[in-house]
């Protein structure tokens, strides 16, 4: 007998669809009658289920009644499996780095504009067969991020302390995808910055700056001895419903010196719409001696899976596993981040 609960069953569908980057309202569908199932007593769910009632629950459709139904008689919901026949291969061009990374340095939850609560981006992550991710959500400038405030990042972290002694030995990296402000600062408090195990810097504003004055910001943020990554650092996009953006303009062997020199390493985005660096900029970040950070700069459970895509392009580019920062482990990696 099919032994998935029904919420389970639903949020498993959500990952699917989240994994083939379905649209955005077919993957809440799910998720929103998953939180509804969830709020019923056992009662409640007896009740519905000998009635075949799901349906008159709201938000609960004729799709995703179905589910609810299949998965509380026992069986595999038929859609689910479906999604999981038709699911594509990921990056298959870069399966030996994909097999040798242990985590992933770039996610976001709930918290910021994920959206999935971090018990469920973590699990899934465990779940992939990593033995540790970085939760990096956004700070506070990123109002339309719903960037976290010091106390609210303070929060984060006992949420994560609590976490970690759940999901042991996984390990949950406290982190941050901090803003890098015109000047070349940090969009968060420095003390609060050195207690952190991963600081992604990112730039998410006045991305058409010219070169000398986006250079010399990006180099002053890479100096900063508290940052560890450089977040997509062109800040383009390729495709998708945001639509396209050019590449910033910055003088790239200068700021692939500065990564080199001050240890600080240049993010593969994996994400199908950034795809950041372009080829041209991994190959020359390789040939000035950076290391990298393969992530996905996930926003929800089923874009976790979406490091092959990365790995697919680091290893056409000839990166090794010896200069990706998160094929390491997790003490190895955070000896080198302190």
């Amino acid at each position: 007998m099919y032994r998935m609960d029904p919420v389970e069953a639903l949020r498993e569908i959500a990952y699917w669809l989240e994994r083939s980057r379905a649209e955005t309202h077919r993957v809440k569908a799910y998720r929103r009658a998953a939180e509804i199932v969830e709020g019923l007593t056992d009662s409640q769910r007896a009740l519905h289920a000998k009635a075949n009632s799901w349906t008159n629950l709201p938000g609960v459709g004729p799709k995703t009644g179905a589910v609810i139904a299949q998965a509380a008689a026992g069986e595999e919901p038929a859609y689910l499996a479906e999604l999981k026949s038709e699911a594509a291969d990921i990056g298959a061009g870069g399966r030996e780095l994909r097999a040798a990374l242990r985590g992933d340095l770039h996610t976001h939850s709930d918290w910021s504009d994920g959206g999935s609560p971090i018990d469920e981006m973590m699990r899934r992550a465990a779940a992939l067969g990593h033995e540790y991710c970085a939760l990096t959500d956004h700070s506070p400038r990123l109002t339309v991020a719903n960037g976290l405030s010091s106390e609210r990042l303070r929060h984060q972290l006992d949420v994560i302390a609590e976490l970690n002694a759940e999901l042991a030995p996984f390990r949950i990296l406290t982190g941050i995808e901090v803003d890098i402000l015109d000047n070349g600062g940090l969009d968060q408090d420095e003390d609060l910055l050195a207690e952190l195990d991963i600081v992604v810097a990112s730039v998410h504003s006045n991305l058409r700056a010219d070169s000398e004055t986006m250079t010399r910001r990006m180099v002053y943020a890479i100096a900063n001895p508290h940052v560890d990554v450089l977040g997509h650092c062109t800040g383009r996009l390729v495709e998708g419903g945001r639509g396209t953006r050019p590449e910033s303009k910055f003088n790239a062997e200068v700021v692939f010196e500065a990564c080199r020199r001050f240890g600080t390493a240049v993010e593969i985005n994996s994400r199908p719409e950034r795809r950041d660096p372009p080829g041209r900029l991994i190959d020359m970040a390789l040939e000035t001696g950076c290391m990298f950070s393969i992530d996905t700069d996930a926003h929800a459970p089923g874009q976790l899976d979406w490091q092959g895509y990365g790995c697919e392009r680091a290893q056409a580019h000839g990166v090794d596993p010896d200069r990706v920062i998160n094929t390491w482990t997790v003490d190895e990696l955070l000896a080198w981040t302190k």
